[in-house]
């Protein structure tokens, strides 16, 4: 069994176990919701939706949109067709954050190698943005529980990986969760974690050197970063990453996680180890 994957295909964490309290009260649910409910639950419910594809006005409003999204969610998925959301179908719609947010069956290995387990393995439920820019519940979860147009979430994706492969080998995190490159840089610089892209260039250290789960940052200037990600393979010319806040473009404020091949061009990194 792959280290970095649940005990099996079925489990998953149970959302008051999960150690993140700012995205745990959103994975609870109080109660029954049903038509003429209203409120931040009801908006949830409406994100998800729109998530699994089954799109709608998200407005916080439980109404016969709501209502008629829930029975069609339900019968795709073998439900019962009540259009309420009860606790099973919450769960189902929330179960792809569940997944990426359960610890490994198997934590052994490298922190370097649990990070891109990790990384992967939120890649596979597709995170992406749901209801506007920097809105829903990935961008929530990776910024702390903030969203909106000033929160670009690249950063945030980062830190959260390392975070969730530091709590599964309670093991220090490398330097303080932040939401800015800049900030990043400047944390790695004082740990003596920065790898400027001239000297890898130079082959000091060589790319075949760095380990995986390091983390690339995209140079606007000699004082400014504006993206960043995680890498998952060093090549010679190219490297590959994992990040977030962007698209198949590898746009700097795009609204999913991809896969993304990368030249070395105005690129710095913070090495892992």
């Amino acid at each position: 069994m792959p280290e970095n994957q649940p005990a099996s295909a079925g489990a998953v964490i149970a959302p008051g176990n999960i150690p993140y309290p700012w995205i745990r009260k959103e994975l609870e649910l109080d109660r029954e919701y049903r038509r003429g409910d209203r409120g931040a639950k009801v908006k949830i419910i409406q994100e998800w939706l729109c998530l699994h594809d089954f799109k709608l006005v998200i407005d916080s409003q439980f109404g016969s949109a709501t209502e008629h999204a829930l029975r069609q969610y339900q019968k795709a998925n073998g439900m019962v067709e009540s259009g309420a959301a009860n606790q099973t179908t919450f769960a189902a719609l929330t179960r792809p954050m569940l997944r990426a947010l359960t610890p490994a069956a198997n934590p052994g290995g490298s922190y370097a190698s649990m990070i891109t387990g990790y990384a992967a393995r939120h890649l596979k439920e597709l995170p992406r943005e749901v209801g506007g820019q920097n809105l829903g519940p990935w961008v929530r979860l990776y910024m702390h529980g903030n969203e909106g147009r000033e929160w670009a979430w690249c950063a945030g994706f980062v830190c959260f990986i390392l975070r969730q492969a530091s709590d599964t080998l309670n093991f220090p995190m490398p330097f303080k969760t932040t939401f800015s490159c800049d900030t990043l840089a400047a944390q790695a610089k004082e740990k003596g974690l920065f790898v400027a892209g001239r000297n890898l260039s130079a082959g000091n250290p060589p790319a075949a050197a760095m380990p995986p789960g390091s983390i690339f940052l995209n140079r606007r200037t000699s004082t400014d970063w504006d993206h960043t990600g995680l890498v998952t393979r060093f090549g010679n010319d190219v490297f590959e990453t994992i990040e977030g806040n962007t698209n198949d473009d590898g746009d700097r404020e795009g609204y999913e996680v991809c896969r993304r091949f990368r030249a070395y061009d105005s690129k710095d990194f913070i090495r892992i180890s």
